[in-house]
């Protein structure tokens, strides 16, 4: 049972509370009244179906004497009619006039279910909920096969459930349960009601029955395959317990000349479940087809084509539900979102601050702030929002719910990173430590993250003492094992570390598709690139999405570039530039790549600047600009982002000899002198799997030129 006191309208009742509201209601209710869940508990402490005893205000019960249908007919019409005028005048002493009219006629014909139902008809459209259940269950003591007393007891309870707010999670689990009494006479006296098979459905999943919440919506589907509502009832059922299939095969089951919107729409939100979007793109523009005003459904659209990296398609649909619902926040972030992907901060930074104007205090926009902040550099802005959100978010006890971790995991990584791109790593350190205290899959990210902070500060036996320290506690984490894995064979015993990742291909493609990826990046790195070569054309057999199969190609592309075969390295890049034009990796790489060998330096500026422009704060990328202005004898702005990248990276050799070579080519020996020295002193600090010889060597011997030219001319100005 849900703990229903915290619902405001339970979800899967959505349907069923509006089509309650469509019942004719008073707007006029007698003093005194009781309307609330307690008045409600308290009318029906006995169930449903057992006699209940008269209240004052009920008609008396059957006695010995004769019905006077004749008097009773006539009170009725009297009845009838105050009833009517209560409804068009809103006067209250029409209730009064209507109910006493009605008692009238039941003191003429006691006997009359019918009179007795309309009189708690009556009841309930005036707002005197205690007396209406109890004239209800006297109905149903007397006649339980009476269908009008069950469904007026039924709607009570369903508009009950729509209040449960102000109840006790006892009273919300006894109402919830009288509803689904009265529903499954309900459907035993009507079997062929479409809406009430549904209604059931809807209170038995509700109640965490979801076995006969299935039995209720098939049922219904069998009544009527085209019903939209029966279809998209149990395929979200479906849904919700993963079998995506059969939700996919329930809404496939209705003729595409029958689908409406929601069908389409339904049809979109499963393929999105199963990771599908470009079938969940069509679906859902098949229903924002059918229905231009339809803004869930493209939400829906939008959502999907930004999850299939089409950017551009998705911020056109953002845009015009931001123009049709301006107050829509999360469709603002989504737009700051793609601009923030496409490298253009100021608009993203733009729509974020319209998000926010709306929501000030909501922890998702303050987020998305420390994102932006992140992207242009300002990591201690962007680290002093993170925090506070860390603090807003903490608990004294140290208990919280799997959403408040999951929240708090992702404000913890986002921090570390920002440490770590601050190159400040034992706070980064510390901050994802605090991660391996939730959750198995959150403690793995925990883990990973310490991992690599302490892999980018070349501190190798910390990597690897986390590495078994995660692997000790989460014996079971695949990934764990590999990152363990990966830490041996470049510090340790290859062999043995490839052998155990082997021996984890199991013959699930999704599983042995990573084991291949890890195997080919271990051999890289080892240099065993024709087993690094076979690994990774496994890997992409067993790819079957287009971005994996992108990655996996990227992967296979820098495997090539090591080896020096440039051209296969090079058609590897445009493979995944032409299916991934924003991808900053394989733009950086093939601009790099063109760069070193100051070939196409304009093509490699202009692939490196897109790379940048995505990505601003990435060392690597600063480094690969200031590397092809070199190249291109711009050395003004070659020092200029090489400086930058030293802020970024300051531990990587390549960066310090290439800032060595600018200080070198614009005549300051000294300052190259030092960059090289450092270059060379981080080269020592690199793992023997990462360390190119031959660049090693090509810096020394440029320090050696230097140093003997420095000594020349401290010699000749003696």
């Amino acid at each position: 049972m849900k703990n229903f006191s915290s619902l405001l309208v339970p979800a899967l009742l959505a349907a069923s509370l509006a089509a309650m509201a469509q019942q004719p209601a008073s707007t006029v209710q007698q003093n005194g009244t009781d309307t609330g869940v307690a008045a409600l508990a308290a009318a029906t402490g006995k169930d449903a179906q057992t006699a209940a005893k008269p209240s004052a205000a009920s008609a008396p019960t059957a006695a010995t004497k004769q019905p006077d249908r004749a008097e009773a007919y006539y009170h009725f019409q009297l009845g009838h009619i105050y009833e009517e005028m209560v409804s068009t005048s809103g006067r209250a002493d029409y209730v009064s006039k209507a109910v006493n009219e009605y008692k009238a006629a039941l003191e003429a014909d006691p006997s009359s279910s019918y009179l007795a139902a309309s009189l708690a008809e009556l009841y309930a459209r005036t707002g005197n909920i205690r007396d209406a259940v109890a004239q209800a269950q006297e109905v149903i003591a007397r006649d339980p096969d009476n269908l009008d007393a069950r469904r007026l007891l039924g709607r009570i309870y369903l508009r009950a459930i729509g209040d449960l707010q102000g109840g006790t999670q006892a009273e919300a689990e006894a109402i919830v349960r009288m509803a689904i009494e009265q529903y499954e006479q309900i459907v035993r006296l009507d079997p062929k009601s479409i809406e009430d098979h549904l209604l059931l459905g809807r209170l038995y999943r509700l109640n965490n029955e979801t076995g006969k919440a299935e039995s209720e919506f098939r049922a219904a589907v069998k009544l009527q395959p085209s019903s939209e509502d029966a279809v998209t009832t149990l395929a979200l059922l479906y849904n919700e317990e993963g079998n995506f299939n059969r939700a996919l095969d329930i809404l496939q089951s209705v003729p595409e000349v029958n689908r409406s919107p929601r069908i389409y729409a339904g049809l979109g939100y499963t393929y999105e479940q199963k990771k599908d979007y470009k079938s969940a793109v069509a679906a859902y523009r098949k229903a924002v087809d059918l229905d231009q005003d339809n803004l869930d459904a493209r939400r829906g659209l939008a959502q999907n084509l930004l999850s299939d990296n089409q950017n551009d398609a998705a911020l056109e649909q953002y845009n015009a539900i931001a123009a049709a619902d301006p107050q829509d926040v999360q469709t603002l972030l989504r737009i700051s979102e793609i601009h923030r992907r496409d490298g253009q901060f100021d608009k993203a930074k733009e729509a974020l601050d319209k998000a926010q104007a709306i929501a000030p205090d909501s922890m998702e926009v303050q987020y998305n702030r420390a994102v932006i902040e992140e992207g242009f550099g300002r990591f201690d802005e962007a680290a002093k929002i993170l925090e506070e959100l860390l603090k807003r978010t903490e608990k004294s006890n140290g208990i919280y719910s799997a959403s408040e971790r999951n929240n708090r995991s992702i404000f913890l990584e986002r921090l570390g990173t920002v440490y770590r791109e601050a190159n400040k790593t034992q706070l980064a350190v510390d901050t994802f430590r605090k991660m391996t205290s939730f959750g198995d899959e959150l403690a793995a990210r925990g883990y990973q993250q310490v991992i690599e902070t302490y892999r980018d500060a070349k501190n190798w036996p910390a990597a690897t003492a986390t590495a078994q320290e995660a692997v000790e506690r989460l014996p079971n984490d695949r990934s764990l094992q590999m990152v363990l894995a990966g830490q041996e064979a470049d510090t340790g015993d290859a062999d043995a570390a490839i052998d155990r990742v082997k021996a984890m291909l199991n013959g699930k493609p999704a599983e042995d598709r990573e084991v291949w990826i890890a195997l080919a990046q271990m051999n890289s790195r080892l240099r065993r690139y024709a087993e690094a070569e076979k690994a990774a054309a496994n890997a992409l057999e067993l790819s079957t999405k287009p971005e994996d199969k992108s990655y996996v190609v990227f992967i296979t592309g820098s495997i090539y570039e090591r080896q020096k075969k440039y051209d296969e390295a090079e058609a590897c890049f445009r493979k995944v530039i032409a299916s991934d034009p924003k991808n900053p990796m394989a733009l950086n790489y093939l601009g790099y790549m063109l760069a070193d060998r100051g070939t196409r330096l304009e093509e490699a500026l202009s692939l490196i600047r897109r790379a940048v422009a995505l990505d601003p704060q990435n060392g690597a990328y600063l480094d690969s600009l200031g590397w092809v202005y070199f190249k291109m004898g711009k050395y003004d702005l070659a020092e200029a982002e090489l400086r930058k990248a030293i802020d970024r990276i300051d531990t990587d050799p390549t960066v310090h000899e290439h800032l060595g070579d600018v200080y070198q080519k614009t005549n300051r020996l000294k300052l190259a002198a030092a960059q090289w020295e450092r270059s060379l002193q981080e080269w020592k600090k690199t793992i023997p799997a990462e360390v190119d010889s031959t660049e090693v060597a090509k810096v020394q011997k440029k320090l050696d030129g230097a140093k003997v030219k420095i000594a020349k001319q401290e010699e000749h100005k003696r």
